[in-house]
C-alpha cells in the first residue's frame, strides 16, 4: 500500500460535520423513549447540588447520564457540557455539545410537559452564538417530538417508542401573525419597563397566554402559532435564570432558522457574549414585529404601532 492510498483510506473514515450531526440528532431521537420511560420512578429529589445551587430531581441526573454515555463516545465529538455538571467533559476531539437534559422537570411533580436541548457548537465551551452549526430540543408532550435546526432549516419530527422517527414537516416557520403569550419568572421581580409591555400584549384581545413551566413547551407553543416567550431580566436577578450555552443560543438559533427573532432585550441572543458554560441571560424569542416592540419598550421607546 503507497503512502497516498493510505492517507486517502484515512480521510474516507474521517466522519463530516453533516454526519456527526446526524449521529447527535439519532441518538437524542433514540435516546428520547428511554428518558420518558424513566421518569415514573425518578420523580423526587436528589441529595446532590448542580451548578444552580439547586438539588436536581432523579430524572435530571438519569437523562444527563444516558446522554453523557452516549454522546460522549461518539466519534467527533470533543465535549459534552449539561447543566447538571459543573465543567465540560473532554471526550476526545471534534464539535462540543451542550446539553440541558430536563428542562421543566419541575413539571414532573404535576404532570406537565418536559424536554431535552442539545446545541452543538463547531468550538470549544464556552462557545459563541456564532459556533452553533446545528440545535435541536425534543419535546416530552402527548407525543415525542423534535424540533432540528440544520443549516438554516427546521424541522419537525415525531419520535416513535422505538426510537426510530420521521419528519412531520420539513421547514418550520414562525407564523407570521401572533397568536399566543408566556413569560416566566415572578412578576413582582418584573422591571417596570418589561411589566408595561405585558400590560399591553394582554390587552391585545387576539392574543392568549399560554405558559407551562417548561421553556420547550412554551417555545413550541409560539413556534406552532406565533407570539412571543420571554423569561425576563428580573430586579432580582438581572441576567436571568436562562444559560446561554445549553438555552438562549440554541433556542435563538431554532426561532431564528424558523425566520422568528430573539433577543436579549438589546440585541440576538446569538450576539450575546458568554465567558463561562452557566453564564446566563434574559431570553426572549418569537415573531419578529414583537420581538422589535420588546427592544423598543426596555428602551423606553414608544410604541409606534
Amino acid at each position: 500500500m503507497t503512502e497516498s492510498t493510505a492517507d486517502s483510506e484515512s480521510e474516507s473514515f474521517s466522519l463530516t460535520d453533516d454526519e456527526i450531526i446526524n449521529s447527535i440528532l439519532d441518538i437524542l431521537a433514540r435516546t428520547a423513549p428511554e428518558i420518558r420511560n424513566g421518569l415514573p420512578g425518578r420523580r423526587v429529589k436528589t441529595n446532590e447540588e448542580n451548578p444552580s445551587g439547586e438539588s436536581p430531581m432523579e430524572a435530571d441526573v438519569f437523562a444527563d447520564e444516558l446522554l453523557r454515555n452516549r454522546l460522549g463516545s461518539l466519534d467527533g465529538i470533543g465535549e459534552y457540557a449539561s447543566e447538571e455538571r459543573s465543567s465540560a467533559d473532554d471526550t476526545g476531539s471534534g464539535l462540543s455539545v451542550c446539553i440541558d437534559p430536563l428542562d421543566g422537570s419541575s413539571n414532573l411533580k404535576s404532570n406537565a410537559a418536559m424536554g431535552t436541548i442539545a446545541a452543538v457548537y463547531d468550538a470549544p465551551l464556552p462557545a459563541r452564538g456564532s459556533d452553533l452549526v446545528a440545535a435541536a430540543y425534543v419535546l416530552y408532550g402527548a407525543t415525542t417530538t423534535m424540533i432540528a435546526a440544520v443549516e438554516g432549516n427546521v424541522a419537525d419530527y415525531v419520535i416513535y417508542q422505538d426510537g426510530s422517527y420521521e419528519p412531520i414537516e420539513q421547514e418550520v416557520r414562525v407564523p407570521s401573525e401572533p397568536t399566543v403569550y408566556g413569560f416566566g419568572g415572578r412578576v413582582p421581580n418584573w422591571p417596570r419597563d418589561f411589566n408595561s409591555f405585558v400590560s399591553d400584549i394582554e390587552s391585545d384581545t387576539s392574543m392568549k397566554l399560554r405558559y407551562g413551566g417548561a421553556m420547550v413547551g412554551d417555545v413550541n407553543q409560539v413556534l406552532t402559532y406565533g407570539g412571543i416567550f420571554g423569561y425576563p431580566a428580573l430586579t432580582n436577578a438581572p441576567s436571568g435564570k436562562l444559560r446561554v450555552q445549553f438555552e438562549g443560543y440554541p433556542i435563538g438559533y431554532i426561532i431564528e432558522c424558523a425566520g422568528g427573532a430573539s433577543s436579549d432585550g438589546s440585541q440576538s441572543l446569538l450576539a450575546v457574549e458568554s465567558n463561562d458554560i452557566h453564564d446566563r441571560t434574559p431570553v426572549y424569542v418569537g415573531t419578529p414585529s414583537l420581538v422589535e416592540r420588546l427592544e423598543g419598550a426596555l428602551a423606553g421607546k414608544a410604541d409606534s404601532e
